[in-house]
């Protein structure tokens, strides 16, 4: 059975007497490039600019030695680890006719010596081995990242800025109360929007004013916790017009429809759906490992123990699910997830922080299932179609 984006090995049959193979260990300065050319017993290594066009250049000039050598090219398959460079190199690519794939770098099994010797030379060799089983169907050798348009990663923006708004928000005012009680005085909320009017009457214990940088500081602090503030409250009506002006392109009919379950806001259902839910995945197995809620089991004979999250999916994700996990009972209470984690805690309270891990995924699970197959979970409580 063919799965969608099945990223432990590739689907296509591998002819590598016409398959030019080619890997690159990128930086911000150089990309070297290594390569398995057919017809040709060496295997090159050339290192060029980081440039779309030279590495293009490079291909095309691999390509015609190939051809020269008797071989007759007809794929031309590139790889490259995630990083900071994100997609755009890949999609670039494949406009060029380019068959490109982007590797999850923790997929790629390396040497576990304490001290081992790395360089690029000896990264771009281990990472042309993993990836050449992954051409042979192989499974496991290691696991290629869904490419998403520019669009897609572009639709995740403004969740991911609030949530460092948000936490710069937190700072700001932690920052300011942390001052406030170095000066002696409690019960002042700077985070009030009179706030720097009333600077001026705060007196130390001591009778004082509070000393004019310390002052200055505050108002700076505030003005910026003002202004951001502001730009929170513009992500969020944007995101409000867009699902009004269209209620049905795109994620917006998921957005609309999570949005209808009891204790799940438009913030909590946009960040699900741009993140996870959106995405071609699998199978359930597949929406909870990429969501990072599946445990990691450590057994060897009769060694058995839980070495707690694995800690390797969207971390985006795994909190939100987790905190909506315990909104979740206080809003669901009669639903039959909620039911089953009462039944497995009212014995066991000490149980109950495991527990809801074990909850978020069964609910990422039935929210998958209810966007994508329009499955109601048992028992929830959806507001009314609006």
């Amino acid at each position: 059975m063919q799965y969608p984006n099945d990223s432990r090995r590739c689907l296509t049959v591998l002819d590598q007497d016409s398959t030019l193979i080619a890997v690159i260990e990128m930086s911000l300065s150089s990309w070297l490039v290594a390569g398995i050319v057919p017809g040709i017993e060496r295997q090159p290594l050339k290192k060029i600019e980081a440039d779309e066009h030279a590495l293009l250049k490079l291909l095309h000039r691999w390509h015609s030695e190939a051809v020269k050598a008797g071989s007759k090219i007809a794929r031309i398959a590139v790889a490259f680890e995630a990083g900071r460079d994100g997609f755009w190199l890949a999609r670039w690519l494949r406009a060029h006719g380019i068959e490109a794939h982007v590797i999850h770098a923790s997929s790629v099994a390396v040497s576990r010596e304490h001290r081992r010797a790395k360089t690029d030379r000896l990264d771009t060799e281990m990472l042309k081995r993993a990836f050449l089983g992954w051409l042979r169907g192989e499974r496991d050798h290691c696991k290629v990242v869904a490419i998403p348009s520019l669009a897609e990663e572009d639709a995740k923006r403004p969740t991911r800025e609030r949530e460092s708004l948000v936490g710069e928000c937190g700072r700001l005012v932690n920052r300011m109360k942390a001052a406030f009680v170095r000066l002696g005085i409690r019960g002042f909320n700077p985070k009030l929007k009179k706030a720097p009017e009333r600077l001026g009457a705060l007196r130390t214990p001591e009778g004082e004013s509070i000393p004019p940088n310390t002052v200055s500081a505050m108002r700076r602090d505030m003005e910026r916790l003002r202004l951001v503030r502001e730009q929170i409250r513009q992500i969020e009506l944007t995101r409000l017009e867009r699902l009004q002006k269209a209620p049905e392109e795109g994620a917006n009919a998921m957005v609309r429809l999570l949005a209808r379950v009891m204790g799940l806001g438009i913030e909590t259902a946009d960040m699900l759906v741009q993140e996870v839910l959106a995405r071609e995945l699998r199978d359930r197995r597949a929406v909870a490992r990429y969501s990072g809620l599946t445990g990691s089991p450590d057994e060897s004979g009769r060694k058995h123990r839980q070495k707690g999250l694995a800690r390797a999916g969207n971390a985006r994700v795994r909190r939100g699910m987790i905190q909506l996990a315990w909104r979740f009972l206080m809003f669901q209470k009669n639903s039959a997830l909620a039911q089953w984690f009462r039944q497995r805690t009212e014995n066991a309270p000490r149980t109950r922080k495991t527990m809801i891990v074990a909850l978020a995924r069964k609910l990422l699970i039935a929210l998958w299932r209810f966007v994508r197959e329009g499955v109601v979970p048992e028992g929830i409580v959806l507001r009314p179609a609006s």
